[in-house]
């Protein structure tokens, strides 16, 4: 468990000073439109974006509007405070986890296995405010307040956190599989509607406001750090390059609040982008340009004339090292097209990326230094398969050559000595998993490092580890039998 009941409270209580979306100063401090769809009886009317020199985008301005709605909440229900505190610590506590983080070294051995625990792993701060602040809307909306509640998508994206809402009839509205849209239709006047941690579209926003609902909002502020990052850049008449995944919930909603927008998904296609920056005009295929990026760019995009000033942003999950490599392409790209004495003029950096993903990250690559002394058989990543900070946990062990898995769920990991997991490219695989389970097992620790994404709760990490504790066990009894 990685918070008491007393943490709880305190991050509870203080987020009324945090949860401002577009205030910079709430946020702690450390060192597209055109994407969402709707149904077609739910299609709100999108206001032309304006820009204002000195001063807030209007679409910002927009959203502040919303926010001061006495029907938006954002701060949770301190009627429901004590309640949920107790079941949070009851429902994801996880004694194992625990006993792991008391050891000096977070190592433990335990029936024949060596674990390895992450230094920093798991729930971050942003992740268990947006559990609480749904479960206490849920129960505040109860009894004789009783109400319909909606959320917007996976609250965040852990299975069993997902599961533990619709178990408390809260009603999921997710993209249709065959259609690509929401379908809001079932919001009626007066019900709850609950946004995800990742945030809700400008759209969204502005239907929500229009059909005259309750809206809790239980966006991470680290994602409203992001919103504040591109309101600057447009504010600059800045062209805004995204590092992220113009499919996730949080770019999605992130991009709703820009002008002119790229998205870019890895160094790859960064240096695509730099590469048209930097051709000359009769070597560009610009028709070919717009192909490929088609689903990352805002309306009307025209490379020829918006890469010219642009401002980087980063998802907040993404992989660190990596948007730092991608800023520094940019701004050697604009420095040759401009000369170092104006690459000021024509870039702007924020560093977006949230502590708890640099914290989970570093931690991870702690283990993996160390692969070889610990003698590691391999890394266990546990967390969401559709979780992106959970995913650029493996890449890094994936990219130095150790073994590693990452699963959603402990049942991932099977009584025949199988284990199914998302491999780094995205596709789901099933192999044998315990190499060590051969003649010799019972002389053979198995020796493994565990990591968490920042939306997994500690008692995932403990039934996977269970797991393995059972099939050690079942191999030793085979082994005195024989």
């Amino acid at each position: 468990m990685k918070f008491s009941t007393a943490a709880v409270s305190l991050f509870l209580l203080g987020c009324s000073n945090v949860c401002d979306a577009f205030s910079p100063a709430s946020i702690p401090s450390s060192s597209s439109s055109s994407s969402v769809l709707y149904s077609t009886t739910e299609t709100p009317k999108t206001p032309t974006p304006k820009k204002q020199a000195g001063g807030m985008s209007q679409k910002k301005e927009d959203r502040l509007g919303f926010m001061k709605n006495p029907q938006y909440h954002r701060r949770g229900f301190k009627d429901q405070r004590s309640q949920v505190e107790e079941e949070m610590v009851t429902t994801y506590k996880a004694d194992l986890v625990e006993d792991l983080k008391a050891t000096t070294n977070y190592m433990i051995e335990k029936e024949g296995v060596k674990m390895y625990l992450a230094k920093d792993f798991g729930f971050c701060w942003g992740v268990e405010r947006s559990i609480a602040l749904a479960y206490e809307a849920v129960d505040h909306y109860s009894g004789e307040n009783k109400k319909t509640l909606h959320i917007t998508n996976e609250l965040i994206h852990n299975p069993e956190v997902n599961d533990s809402l619709e178990a408390k009839n809260v009603n999921l509205i997710v993209k249709n599989d065959a259609t690509g849209e929401k379908d809001f239709s079932t919001i009626q006047e007066g019900d709850v509607v609950i946004l995800p941690a990742f945030g809700a579209s400008y759209e969204e926003m502005e239907l929500f406001d229009k059909k005259n609902v309750e809206v809790v909002d239980t966006t991470c502020p680290w994602v409203s750090k992001v919103w504040n990052a591109i309101d600057a850049h447009q504010r600059k008449g800045l062209t805004s390059i995204m590092h992220g995944k113009y499919e996730h919930e949080e770019t999605i909603a992130t991009l709703s609040f820009c002008t002119d927008y790229i998205c870019v998904k890895n160094m790859d296609e960064a240096q695509m982008v730099v590469d048209y920056i930097l051709a000359e005009d009769d070597e560009k295929n610009k028709a070919e340009f717009l192909e490929y990026f088609k689903y990352a760019i805002s309306d009307g995009f025209d490379p020829d004339t918006m890469l010219d000033k642009v401002g980087l942003a980063n998802q907040t999950t993404m992989y660190k090292k990596e948007t730092k490599a991608i800023g520094q392409l940019f701004q050697k790209a604009l420095m040759k097209q401009h000369g170092p004495a104006e690459v000021d003029q024509h870039y702007l950096e924020f560093d977006t990326i949230c502590d708890a993903t640099q914290e989970r990250q570093d931690a991870v690559s702690e283990l993996v230094d160390n692969a070889t002394e610990y003698g590691l058989d391999f890394i266990l990543v546990v967390g969401g398969w559709d979780s992106s900070n959970t995913a650029h946990l493996l890449e890094i062990p994936h990219k130095a050559g150790v073994r590693s898995f990452h699963i959603n769920r402990a049942d991932c990991i099977t009584a025949d000595n199988m284990i199914t997991h998302r491999t780094v490219e995205g596709k789901v695989a099933t192999e044998k998993f315990l190499l060590t389970l051969d003649d010799d097992a019972e002389e053979k620790d198995v020796i493994l490092g565990v990591t968490s994404g920042a939306s997994t709760p500690d008692g995932s990490v403990q039934d996977a580890l269970s797991q393995i504790f059972f099939l050690k066990q079942m191999a030793s009894k085979k082994l005195l039998k024989n």
